[in-house]
């Protein structure tokens, strides 16, 4: 049965501050000071924290464009673990260009990787997608290499240490990049 209080409250909510791009992006570019950021991979050193002042309303947003390696962004919150099984969501506003497919990535409380088989993919535009962790099939990841290995059956998902994304690609320019704006 599915009800209101099956569904679980707000965890966290990052939307990156205001204040002028920096390569790579730090802890200085988080709004919530409860959360954690975490880089990951060959590429982590390259992922910037970008803006534009054309449009007006360009978002203050992560961007993958000059990763020079794969790469991995988790957000966690100190000192807790979040239960992402049952009526769980994970929902972010993002933007991709070229071959690029945002996919979720979550590190369990005994330090298993994994990423989503699902993603977000190609859009012109700034849009919202919500994912419904029920409904994921998950992989394992290599955070070190960033690169996906076998379907994972079965996961426990009741301890969730980290939350994040990645495209599982180098970066190529603003014509082949990944753009998340914020995530909760």
């Amino acid at each position: 049965i599915c009800n209101a209080q099956n569904r679980p409250s707000l965890f966290f909510r990052e939307d990156f501050k205001e204040i002028p791009a920096a390569t790579p992006v730090t802890q200085e570019h988080l709004v919530n000071k409860d959360v954690i950021i975490g880089l990951y991979g060959p590429g982590r050193d390259s992922i910037k924290k970008s803006h534009h002042d054309v449009p007006a309303d360009d978002p203050y947003y992560i961007w993958s464009g000059v990763c020079k390696g794969n790469w991995v962004v988790t957000l966690k919150k100190d000192k807790s673990y979040v239960d992402l099984s049952g009526y769980a969501k994970i929902i972010w506003r993002s933007k991709q260009a070229g071959f690029r497919c945002l996919h979720l990535v979550i590190k369990l409380a005994d330090g298993t990787w994994l990423v989503s088989g699902q993603c977000d993919d190609r859009s012109q535009d700034w849009r919202v997608r919500q994912f419904n962790i029920m409904d994921i099939d998950w992989y394992e990841l290599n955070v070190e290499s960033v690169i996906e290995g076998s379907p994972v059956k079965n996961v426990n998902l009741s301890k969730v240490d980290e939350i994040g994304f990645t495209d599982l690609m180098t970066g190529g320019g603003s014509d082949a990049c990944s753009r998340v704006d914020w995530i909760e």
